[in-house]
């Protein structure tokens, strides 16, 4: 059942109508058997690209939409609705420009940002590695500056070497904003490239085997010896920590509406089967345990969109929003867990096999509690506010 929404514009309402259609369309009919198969949707984000629902939240001048958080989080939750893969994916590919449209030079915006935008060339965002996880800062990938040229210098290179873990379209993107460390300083001693995946030294693992989101590619980057030219270094040397930390609040809010997209998801097969199933002469949905739980999932799945809608609403009148985004993406992908769980209960047997996208549904779920920050993460992050 499609969502009423108080949207800010009728072009957003045009924008949310086009975005229904294509998931309507192109995007829900293929989710299960892409997620059976672990197919990876390259076509997919290319017609998200032509459709401009890749590049809404960045400035028109670049050939971004122009769109405020508040419509761009919207049309990530309908995405999600249809096909979470690809709803994180679409979020993912905007966390990856992030650095450049916000921390670049104009040059550097004006040479690439277009092209990225444009869903030609889809891209990765290379933070976590097998040790450094939550604790971004013990990332040991290295960048060291080639030659003995000048800092100021614009010529010249940096050689990367490591390893990236948990890379979402990994192996299949175009673009890879990657951190690294330039010097031995914990916090001040990493700094942000954009690299092109042609690059030679780059390589891939094998995909990961997941237990859901499997038509999302994942895997480990290696990088040996990359070389990446200095006017590819985003931002100063040294500022990736915070570079990597203002995209991560960003890219919270976009999984939390991803996750709301899944919940919602979650509910409506929930209620249809409910309404549809029939037992002691009656439908299901008329027992009143059944009809309380199903309250209880819609109650969750509302106020988790209030809460992403606030922090988007924050950030669009450029009000500091990182509590928010840690509340908005704890408070979802909770939700997202327990709606999912609790319509696989509701179908009963039948939502625990694969007739019905119940079981898959919860499956998703579990990831959204982990990436972009554990929720524990967001737990500590929420708390230092309550202490500053």
């Amino acid at each position: 059942m499609p969502v009423e929404r108080l949207l800010p514009t009728p072009e957003a309402h045009d924008l949310l109508e086009l975005t229904r259609e294509i998931a309507a369309e192109q995007l829900a009919p293929r989710a299960a058997e892409a997620e059976e198969t672990s197919s990876f949707p390259r076509d997919t984000f290319r017609l998200l690209g032509q459709a401009g629902l890749l590049s809404l939240p960045y400035a028109e001048e670049y050939g971004g939409g122009g769109q405020p958080s508040e419509v761009y989080l919207q049309v990530l939750e309908e995405l999600a609705y249809a096909w979470l893969s690809v709803g994180v994916g679409a979020s993912v590919q905007s966390l990856t420009c992030y650095p450049l449209a916000t921390f670049g030079t104009e040059a550097q915006r004006e040479r690439w940002l277009p092209s990225l935008l444009s869903g030609d060339l889809l891209g990765a965002y290379c933070l976590s590695e097998p040790q450094a996880g939550s604790d971004v800062a013990g990332m040991t990938t290295r960048a060291v500056r080639d030659g003995d040229g000048a800092e100021e210098d614009a010529a010249g290179s940096y050689v990367v070497n490591g390893t990236k873990a948990w890379i979402t379209h990994g192996g299949e993107a175009d673009f890879y904003t990657l951190f690294a460390r330039t010097s031995p300083d914990r916090t001040r001693g990493i700094s942000c490239f954009l690299v092109d995946a042609a690059t030679p030294g780059l390589s891939f693992a094998a995909p990961e085997h997941k237990m859901g989101m499997t038509a999302s590619t994942t895997r480990q980057v290696h990088w040996d010896a990359v070389r990446v030219d200095v006017d590819r270094l985003i931002g100063a040397e040294g500022e990736g920590l915070r570079i990597a930390l203002s995209a991560l609040d960003s890219g919270r809010l976009g999984i939390a509406a991803c996750a709301v997209g899944l919940a919602q998801a979650a509910l409506d097969t929930a209620v249809a089967y409910a309404k549809e199933r029939s037992q002691f002469g009656q439908p299901v949905i008329g027992f009143q345990g059944l009809s309380f739980l199903l309250a209880d999932m819609a109650a969750g799945v509302q106020s988790a969109r209030a809460t992403y809608l606030d922090a988007a609403r924050r950030r669009d009148r450029g009000m500091a929003y990182s509590t928010e985004a840690a509340v908005a993406k704890l408070t979802a992908t909770d939700t997202a867990m327990r709606v999912t769980t609790d319509a696989v209960q509701v179908l009963g047997g039948y939502g625990y096999t694969r007739d019905f996208p119940a079981e898959r549904y919860m499956r998703e779920a579990k990831v959204l509690q982990i990436f972009e920050g554990t929720n524990q993460i967001q737990r500590l992050v929420i708390g230092r506010a309550l202490s500053a």
